[in-house]
């Protein structure tokens, strides 16, 4: 049946299975993703197979894996109503990948910005994963015939790939991929680090003060925010260059509690940088707390994890097994 105009997108988001998230994660994607779910059908996946171009402990893979699932229930995202699923338990990712792997050119995968990044950051090992997880983000993609995919500014080039490897093999074959456009939602905020406001807050900071897990207990929470780097004004505003930490402050507080800057400026005339960063603390603790005590609940409820997981897993399997046949027919092997 052919799409409508008035029919629903399928819009696919993937998560790393690379550690807990951040309040940046949060703030600047997870707490839109009910909108999101509201409007399409969305497919949400946890991206374990992109994670072994780190090495890691099996066991901590295994683990990272199911609490990132867990989170994304605790987010409240229905499991009947949207796919939410482990990648690798989807192994026909890992095939298209390598059916697409023989359609991108060795030049495209090179301009990849993110490897040269990771490449320079994880110089003991660089794999040949490293270089070719883009063409495997674009297999998850595209086995979904996904419309639209949320992707921040470090990711826009890899969707433009896959744009490419869908373009390219559809003028071979014929329409076979759906052409991803990037999905356009209620922007989320961009969440700075709080110890270095002049970079964006990452669960893999080796400093553990920049960054707010979701998993934070609420002392640590209030800790965190007490230490972050300010200036030596001590004035309440929106401002300039030397003003990030206090803009990152303000970004916060508003995203927490709905209030703009003009409202938080009012709030705060006369009062100092203790009375805000207090203020801050009290307003992400109640942000994160629900979603902790959800989390932790989930969590300790393995069977319905692993039910939801399964259940995930064969729904997406369904789909993907659709778009692989229709694929392995175009290229040629024989079919029995």
């Amino acid at each position: 049946m052919e799409q409508t105009q008035t029919d629903k997108k399928t819009v696919l988001s993937f998560v790393q299975a690379s550690g807990t998230p951040t309040l940046g994660n949060y703030l600047g994607a997870f707490k839109n993703w009910h909108e999101m779910a509201a409007e399409n059908d969305c497919i949400f996946g946890v991206a374990d197979l992109h994670a072994l171009t780190v090495r890691s402990q099996p066991a901590d893979l295994r683990r990272r894996s199911i609490e990132m699932y867990a989170m994304l229930l605790a987010l409240g995202l229905d499991p009947e109503k949207n796919i939410i699923f482990l990648q690798s338990h989807v192994q026909e990712h890992a095939v298209l990948a390598w059916v697409l792997d023989c359609y991108t050119q060795f030049g495209e995968a090179a301009r990849m910005t993110q490897f040269k990044d990771k490449s320079a950051r994880h110089a003991d090992n660089v794999n040949v994963g490293l270089f070719t997880y883009p063409v495997l983000m674009a297999a998850d993609i595209l086995i979904y015939k996904a419309d639209k995919v949320p992707v921040g500014d470090d990711q826009k080039q890899h969707l433009e790939l896959a744009r490419n490897i869908a373009e390219r093999f559809n003028g071979i074959y014929g329409d076979v991929f759906t052409v991803p456009e990037p999905y356009i939602g209620k922007r989320g905020a961009k969440i700075l680090s709080l110890q270095e406001p002049e970079k964006k807050m990452s669960k893999s900071d080796p400093n553990a003060k920049s960054f707010i897990s979701l998993t934070d207990p609420n002392d640590v929470i209030a800790k965190k925010i007490k230490s972050a780097v300010t200036d030596s004004e001590a004035r309440v505003y929106f401002g300039g260059e030397e003003k990030k930490g206090i803009n990152n402050l303000m970004t916060i507080y508003a995203c927490c509690t709905g209030m703009d800057f003009a409202a938080i400026e009012a709030q705060f005339a006369g009062k100092g940088y203790g009375d805000f960063k207090a203020a801050v603390a009290d307003a992400v603790v109640a942000e994160i707390e629900p979603l902790r005590t959800e989390y932790e609940r989930i969590l300790a409820d393995k069977a319905y994890v692993e039910a939801c997981a399964k259940a995930g897993a064969q729904k997406a399997q369904y789909l993907a097994q659709k778009t692989l046949r229709k694929v392995m027919k175009k290229v040629g092997f024989y079919q029995i």
